[in-house]
This record gives structure tokens, sequence and C-alpha cells, in this order.
């Protein structure tokens, strides 16, 4: 719902499609895992954000990839110009890893992961601020403003339970809440991006369903750990850098292979994708038990 009434409101202020699509719903997609990141952070269980933060990036890089191959049929072209622009992307998401390499986040490095996320999406809003013809009616500004806000206000009463349940599930259990957080709560906070990218496939606009999944997956790896660091300077353990964060970077250096390779994602590079995502699943609860 936010990321419906996000782009109405975005249409509303006349931006283009191209910045609807890379800065707006990607910004609004990461809002049910930053509210719940948030919400770890405030709560004392900052690793729990953390590991829901890189969870969810990996599966946006492979299982949905994997599932818009599937439900186009065929496969999923790119435009040479997002290539392009994001030539240096997965370099971007190195940047949390080396940070966090000694298992903590200082105020300061959370600042930097801020500023690299803001910098990247400067540059998204500069190359791709064009005006669309959209008629600006006030009346609709209004609608789309009080409703946007209204689902924000769901998502964040709602994040707060799911850290609560998610810690309380996870102490019954006897597992890590690190392991809920990466496998179930960061595979649920994956759904605003897929059900966007599925209906931008269905209009035979992939690109646009690229470009949300890559900015939502930039800006949890830099922004969304960044303010949970400013928050709540935290230690976590550093299997989650060793085997959750290195499986997202590579996830990403694989996906642009496959994508700069015919500027196509074929079925079998999908196929490739989800088996990668088993298998971090696997070793995730290997090491989680």
């Amino acid at each position: 719902m936010a990321s419906k009434y996000a782009s109405k409101l975005a249409e509303s202020f006349n931006l283009s499609k191209y910045t609807i699509g890379f800065i707006v719903i990607a910004i609004i997609s990461i809002l049910p895992e930053t509210f719940i990141s948030i919400n770890a952070a405030v709560q004392n269980v900052p690793a729990f954000g953390l590991a829901t933060l890189f969870g969810s990036n990996i599966s946006d890089l492979t299982l949905i990839f994997a599932i818009l191959v599937a439900y186009s049929g065929h496969g999923i072209r790119i435009q040479s110009k997002i290539l392009k622009n994001n030539v240096v992307y997965p370099i971007f998401l190195l940047v949390p890893i080396i940070l966090g390499f000694d298992g903590n986040y200082t105020r300061l490095e959370g600042l930097t992961l801020i500023i690299i996320g803001a910098a990247f999406y400067y540059l998204a809003f500069k190359d791709g601020n064009h005006k669309s013809a959209i008629v600006d009616n006030p009346q609709n500004k209004s609608e789309n403003t009080i409703l946007f806000l209204l689902s924000m206000l769901v998502l964040l009463i709602s994040s707060h339970f799911t850290v609560t349940s998610a810690t309380a599930l996870a102490y019954n259990l006897n597992i890590s809440p690190i392991l809920i957080g990466i496998l179930i709560v960061g595979l649920g906070t994956t759904m605003p991006e897929l059900l966007f990218s599925l209906k931008s496939v269905k209009k035979n606009d992939e690109s646009l369903a690229i470009g949300d999944i890559l900015g939502t997956v930039l800006a949890d790896a830099t922004i969304v750990v960044g303010l949970i660091a400013i928050i709540n300077p935290f230690s976590f353990p550093q299997k989650i850098i060793y085997s959750t964060g290195i499986f997202m970077v590579v996830s990403s250096f694989l996906l642009f292979y496959f994508l700069n390779s015919q500027k196509y994602l074929s079925k079998k590079e999908s196929f490739i994708l989800f088996i990668f995502w088993l298998t971090y699943i696997s070793i995730e609860i290997v090491l989680g038990t």
C-alpha cells in the first residue's frame, strides 16, 4: 500500500517514471525492513536487524529475480543505460562488509554508510530527473500524502510486533534470533519489491522492476545499516559478515555477470541464482543450529 501511494504522490509532483522507479519505489520498498531494523536497535537486538537486512538482500538478488524470470515465461531484458549507471554497484555492497569485518559498527561508520548510499541515490536522481507530462492535481497530492502517511504508520506498528514476535519465537524454539531474521523476516520483507516487480514485468517494464530491486538492496546495505549504527552502535557475531555478508556481495557480482553477458537474464541463469539461494539457506541453517 505504501508503494502504491508513494508512486501516485511522486506522479503528482511531476517526477519522471525513471525517478519513480529507481528512487521513490525503491526507498518505499525498504520501509518494512527499515522499521523492523530500527525497532530492533531500540529494543537492543540490532544484530537481528542486520541479519534481516542482509538476508533480505540475498533473497532480492537471487530468489526474486528467479521468480520474475519464471513469471515472465522467457527471460528479463535490461537496458544498457541501467548497466552503465550501475557498473560499480557490487563495489558499493562491499563497503558495509569491509566496515563490519571487525564485528561492530560505530556511529562514524554508520554515517559513512549513509553518505555513500545518499551519494548513489543522488547520482541516480541526477541521471533520471526528466519531467513527465502528468497533470498537477492539488487534491490528489493531499489525498495521496495522507494515505501514504497512514500506510507508514501501519508499517511502524507492525514492525514493532514483528521484532517482538520473532525474538519470542527464537527463544521458544531455542534458536538464534539472527537465524529468524535471516530466514523468515528477511524473506518476508522482500514482498513489496516482489509484488511491484511482478506488476512491472506484466506490463513489459522489466527495467523498472530491476531498478526497484537494485535500489532497495543498496539502500538496505548502506543507509539502513547506517541508521541502526547511529541509533545504537553495536557489536554482532562476525559470522553475519563471513557468511551472510559474503553471500550478499557474491550474489550481486553473479547477478551483474549474468546481466552484462547478454543484457538479458535467461531461464538457465535464473535457475543458477535459485540454486545459489538454496545453498545460502542451507549453510545458514547449518551455521545457525
